[in-house]
């Protein structure tokens, strides 16, 4: 049996109605389709927009937690490279084991 729906879902919409370079508006994270047609969908259609927005949040919240740290290791890398242990290619090429011996 289906679960009535006493109360209208409202708009997710947050008054910054501003678009970014995808196209979702940078308030909400709605498509410029969910937003002019929010009035006309069904009550389980904005259900699932309201979902598809929160996903969209969520993808958003750690591409920008992955820059972040991406950046903190860089600026750590940068204060002290001792502790930068990525590669480095100029000290493999100047370590000799030529002459190492266990002797």
């Amino acid at each position: 049996m289906e679960q009535l729906e006493f109360f209208e879902i409202s708009s997710p919409c947050i008054g910054v109605c501003q678009t970014d370079a995808r196209g979702y508006c940078k308030g909400c994270l709605r498509s410029r389709d969910e937003r002019f047609n929010w009035l006309e969908f069904s009550d389980a259609k904005k259900t699932d927009v309201i979902r598809l927005c929160k996903q969209r949040i969520r993808r958003r919240k750690r591409v920008i937690l992955k820059a972040r740290k991406a950046q903190l290791t860089q600026e750590q890398a940068h204060i002290n490279p001792i502790l930068d242990f990525g590669p480095d290619e100029e000290a493999e090429a100047n370590l000799a084991l030529d002459d190492f011996s266990l002797d």
